[in-house]
């Protein structure tokens, strides 16, 4: 198992920061965090470190969804519009 120290350099030297992550590459990490918590065997102090990178992992994952949602939302108003101007044509 890494050691705190270890879980703390991946996040802030092997890692990309968390606004160059891209959503899958996000998303496995949080689920490889996920399976070290549930598998136990850490330390205290690790398995805080991780916690916080699984709560900052799913903020980028959050932020994602919401701009995919935010779009998705957009081209369906978009595509409403323009349905609703060849019907008055």
């Amino acid at each position: 198992m890494a050691k705190t120290e270890d879980v703390v350099d991946v996040a802030a030297d092997g890692a990309p920061a968390e606004s160059a992550l891209g959503y899958e590459q996000a998303r496995d990490e949080l689920i490889e965090v996920v399976r070290r918590l549930e598998a136990g065997g850490t330390t205290l102090e690790e398995s805080l470190a991780l916690w916080e990178r699984g709560e900052e992992l799913a903020k980028v994952c959050r932020r994602w969804l919401d701009g995919a949602r935010a779009r998705l939302d957009a081209a369906l108003a978009e595509v409403s519009e323009e349905g609703a101007e060849a019907d008055r044509a």
